[in-house]
């Protein structure tokens, strides 16, 4: 009995040691672990005209991506924490991008409030004042406007694995961890993808 106890203690201790080691090893992943209950709500609802958005399996902190907002602030993903967010990376000489923009500007004005919210990035590197007079053309009025001439956006989340062309868009939880992956644009204002969206949100 006394060297069952002493094996058993043992076998605790080292489980206790492993395991906060794993989470001092992997905290930013630790933080994901509610968006993997998320993500499971979500994959049924990746239908339709937003059946190819890529639902995360292993769900993961996505890089703090840094942009500015309309008024030149400096801005990064971290500063959404709390809310859950759609990042949407686009461009004026990106056709499916400026089709989408308008079903973008809809699904803010829906779901749009203190628990979610339509992150718009514009990463045109030249004629930096074309962007802002096409959202206006377009009336485009509910997006907020965020941009970042150098495209370092893009090429973070290509270092990531996350971006492999435009328009790329990325729903990410509270905590800044992935949920779904969409390459090339979708129909954001549909039935399906509110659902979708309002799934992530809890709503």
């Amino acid at each position: 009995m006394i060297v069952l106890g002493a094996v058993a203690g043992m076998v605790t201790g080292l489980a206790a040691v492993y395991g906060i080691g794993a989470t001092q090893r992997n905290p930013a992943e630790a933080a994901c672990r509610p968006a993997a209950e998320i993500a499971k709500r979500l994959a049924p609802l990746a239908r339709g005209e937003v059946a190819a958005v890529g639902i995360a399996s292993e769900p993961k902190p996505l890089p703090n991506l840094a942009f500015m907002d309309a008024n030149g602030k400096p801005r990064t993903l971290a500063d959404f924490r709390g809310r859950t967010v759609l990042l949407n990376l686009w461009a004026t000489w990106c056709v499916p991008c400026r089709k989408e923009m308008p079903a973008l500007d809809a699904l803010q004005a829906k779901l749009g409030d203190e628990t979610f919210e339509v992150v718009a990035i514009n990463i045109d590197t030249r004629n930096l004042d074309k962007p802002k007079a096409w959202l206006e053309e377009a009336g485009i009025r509910k997006l907020g406007y965020y941009a970042d001439s150098s495209a370092k956006v893009f090429q973070d989340l290509k270092a990531a694995g996350k971006a492999f062309g435009m328009p790329t868009t990325l729903l990410i939880d509270p905590q800044g961890c992935e949920l779904g992956t969409l390459a090339g644009p979708a129909e954001w204002a549909s039935d399906d993808a509110i659902k979708l969206v309002s799934a992530a949100i809890g709503k």
